[in-house]
């Protein structure tokens, strides 16, 4: 709607973590380069971590686009399966079609099939989302993948990736084997206000913006106090902003507006609400858009 009258080619502040519109702030790009780090060198488990909305899932998409096209990946957005359900999943997505009915049936063929691809340094990549949501039983039988090695290299690159609360979780006493073997860890924090302030000059210049600027600065700071540097609110406020303006004929955006979208969304001044979930979708992958999904990085 408001897009001619902002002189836009699309909507900038869409929801869906687009790789057009990729930004990457410092923790982003620190993490971006952890976790490529973490997959070529094959160090085993990488943890990422991030309250909700702060870009976990862009950040995703960002490490697949760069992996060797060689990398085979499967994504798991839904943790919640049983075990014989997971390893069903993950032969369906890795393409494996040995027919299993015992977990250990199911350990010896997929150990064979990551061997092979060792031998042609073919490198395999699971990555659980949503991790802080795992069962123990669930937990333990994805620390048991990481025994599949051989005396020089890992076999399978995991890499975990949830809210906070998933390190919190990894600190009790029983889940110490697999807290032992994480070796690499990032965790995620929200825009300062010189990042939010050019992520989102950066999101319009992107959609094909080419004039002075929509947001006055004293907007820009109001957007970054309400939501407090977290991208996901920053889009819903922007986009929100943006239709505001456009009903009233606004080409600039004052501290008014941000102001008045903010209280709208319920958003307080430094006191962002968490969503009671994490609905965004995780990387594409040419198969399916299902539970699992696997692919050849690079090539998406």
């Amino acid at each position: 709607m408001y897009r001619e009258f902002y002189g836009l080619l699309r909507r900038p502040f869409e929801m869906t973590p687009d790789p057009a519109f990729l930004y990457l702030g410092d923790a982003h790009r620190e993490g971006l380069a952890t976790l490529v780090y973490g997959v070529q060198a094959r160090k085993g488990f990488v943890l990422l971590t991030g309250e909700v909305g702060t870009g976990k899932t862009t950040l995703l998409h960002a490490l697949l686009s760069q992996l060797d096209p060689d990398t085979l990946s499967a994504f798991i957005f839904n943790p919640r399966l049983e075990p014989l359900d997971f390893f069903r999943m993950l032969f369906d997505e890795f393409g494996i079609e040995k027919p299993c009915t015992t977990k250990a049936e199911y350990l010896l063929t997929l150990n064979r099939f990551l061997i092979e691809r060792l031998e042609k340094d073919e490198p395999t990549l699971l990555i659980v989302d949503e991790a802080q949501n795992l069962s123990p039983e669930m937990l333990e039988e994805i620390r048991l993948l990481s025994n599949l090695e051989t005396p020089t290299s890992k076999l399978i690159q995991i890499m975990l990736v949830g809210q906070p609360e998933l390190w919190d979780m990894l600190a009790r006493p029983e889940l110490r084997q697999l807290r032992q073997r994480i070796v690499l860890r990032h965790a995620l924090r929200p825009f300062g206000p010189g990042e939010t302030r050019d992520y989102v000059e950066e999101r319009l210049r992107l959609a094909g913006y080419t004039g002075k600027g929509i947001f006055k600065k004293a907007a820009l700071a109001e957007l970054h106090a309400r939501t407090g540097g977290i991208p996901r609110l920053i889009n819903i406020v922007c986009d929100g902003a943006l239709l505001l303006g456009f009903g009233r004929e606004k080409a600039v955006l004052s501290a008014g507006e941000i102001r008045e979208v903010a209280d709208d969304l319920g958003l307080d001044e430094g006191v962002a609400p968490e969503p009671a979930m994490d609905a965004s979708p995780g990387p594409k992958r040419t198969k399916r858009f299902g539970l699992f999904g696997s692919r050849r990085a690079g090539r998406a």
